[in-house]
């Protein structure tokens, strides 16, 4: 098991964790052995249920009890899942969503389901390398979220959840038709003005579906009617140029024309300050103070137990290769995102339709 770093530090390593292993004896026998809980190796099973996906079983569950029962058990995942003790989280909301993690993912411990997931194809004119990220997801922690590029649109696609939003949703999407221009600095310490940005692009894409988005649907899986593609034929949004550099809202054009514009304040050594709106919360105040552009994108809320899910407008900034980050207007809060830089062997899809086809399964479990 691949478990993030722990909350709030995105750019430290990932952390590894090992869960069965597969013994191999003579004359073609083997063993699987239950790597789970604290007290050694114990006997498991592995069944192979179809292509791509198989699952495993602890045979010996009292191998994952410890003796001084779940409020042990809770402090030690506490302290190992998060890297705190109980005596550190003091918001009651925050502690009620941990307690809600430990009880599903203790519940589930000993038979567990694994399926294959592809890295996203990636494309010459892709604004950034696609691939996974780490990201602060508030009192969830963090979050293991796959970035990939769908003609003018990006998905983040969470691979690990939580309570609200889990595996497999589209947590944030990136409508690169739409480039946002941030205004001066000192007004970027203005939540009203932010908004007051976003939510006229918001309107201008609304616009333009209602002028051609039946045209749309390069690229696209299922969605909500206010995220329909506009069609090409139609004008791109320009977003108020209120940018140091007076850079325009970008027009009509491919994919490749976003990637031009984010490389040209690289070239001239530049690279538009940024500042978090006063009032929005941010897990990482470490986060980059320089962005290379921002686009206008949608991020889906819901409540416990994925409940009247909708998405809802944001920011997407791109910082660097690296890092993007994600402002939610309606929650006031920012999320940071940083690359895992892990490699995965054999993690490449055959074609870029079978990785459509893994996100199509993927948010099928959990729809």
């Amino acid at each position: 098991m691949y478990l993030p770093p722990h909350d709030p530090h995105v750019d430290d390593p990932m952390r590894f964790k090992p869960l069965f292993r597969i013994h191999l004896m003579e004359r073609k026998a083997a063993t699987v052995e239950c790597m789970y809980g604290h007290k050694g190796p114990h006997h498991g099973h592995i069944q192979i249920v179809k292509k791509d996906e198989f699952s495993t079983k602890c045979n010996q569950t009292d191998h994952h009890r410890m003796s001084g029962g779940r409020q042990e058990e809770f402090r030690t995942w506490l302290r190992e899942e998060w890297g705190r003790t109980l005596e550190d989280i003091f918001h009651e909301h925050m502690q009620e969503l941990i307690l809600m993690k430990f009880i599903y993912t203790s519940q589930y411990d000993n038979c567990l389901t694994y399926r294959r997931i592809y890295l996203p194809p990636s494309r010459p004119d892709d604004l950034i390398k696609p691939g996974l990220f780490k990201g602060t997801y508030g009192s969830h922690g963090l979050e293991i979220v796959m970035l990939s590029f769908h003609g003018r649109r990006a998905r983040g696609t969470k691979i690990t959840g939580d309570p609200n939003i889990p595996a497999g949703q589209q947590t944030v999407e990136i409508d690169l038709r739409h480039r946002i221009q941030l205004p001066d600095l000192e007004n970027q310490r203005n939540f009203n003005e932010l908004s007051r940005i976003v939510l006229e692009v918001r309107e201008r894409v609304r616009q333009e579906q209602q002028e051609g988005g039946h045209e749309a649907g390069e690229g696209r899986g299922r969605q909500g009617p206010r995220e329909s593609q506009p069609s090409p034929a139609q004008p791109r949004a320009e977003a108020p140029s209120k940018g140091p550099d007076g850079t325009p809202g970008e027009d009509g054009g491919e994919p490749g024309d976003a990637v031009a514009a984010a490389e040209q304040p690289a070239q001239c050594g530049q690279g538009q300050p940024f500042v978090l709106p006063v009032g929005v919360s941010s897990r990482n105040e470490d986060y980059p103070r320089t962005c290379r552009m921002c686009f206008y994108g949608t991020g889906l809320i819901a409540g416990h137990g994925f409940t009247s899910p909708e998405r809802t407008p944001g920011v997407f900034i791109l910082f660097d290769e690296d890092r993007f980050g994600f402002v939610w207007l309606e929650l006031k809060s920012f999320s940071l995102y940083s690359r895992v830089q892990a490699t995965f062997r054999n993690a490449d899809a055959p074609s870029p339709q079978a990785f459509d086809e893994m996100l199509k399964n993927i948010q099928s479990l959990t729809s």
